[in-house]
């Protein structure tokens, strides 16, 4: 799993290359953990080039959002066909801010 990230309109974009699975999760969870506790509040993730989600990148998206709840805000954008697959087994894309494109989620 590589993660790139940048500051756009205000968010923290977050983009998720590779695995997000149990192998990987941990250290996705730390950097992110970092961020908030540096005082990032707004956050895209970008899922265009991840390749596959386990429950562990799952857990660790419910987790972001729940540390965000009240003080924050994560969006979640350009989620490829097996990801969105992912999302809409597990229901997570009712429960979380998807969006189409990184763009529509920055506006």
């Amino acid at each position: 799993m590589l993660l790139t990230n940048s500051e756009k309109n205000g968010y923290m974009v977050i983009e998720f290359e590779g695995s997000l699975d149990t192998a990987t999760s941990p250290a996705a969870e730390k950097e992110i953990n970092a961020f908030i506790d540096e005082g990032v509040s707004k956050f895209v993730f970008n899922f265009d080039k991840t390749k596959y989600m386990s429950s562990s990148g799952l857990r660790v998206l419910l987790a972001t959002a729940k540390k965000l709840k009240g003080k924050g805000e994560l969006k979640i954008s350009n989620l490829n066909a097996v990801i969105e697959e992912v999302f809409d087994v597990s229901g997570f894309s009712s429960i979380l801010n998807v969006y189409k494109t990184e763009e529509e989620a920055l506006s």
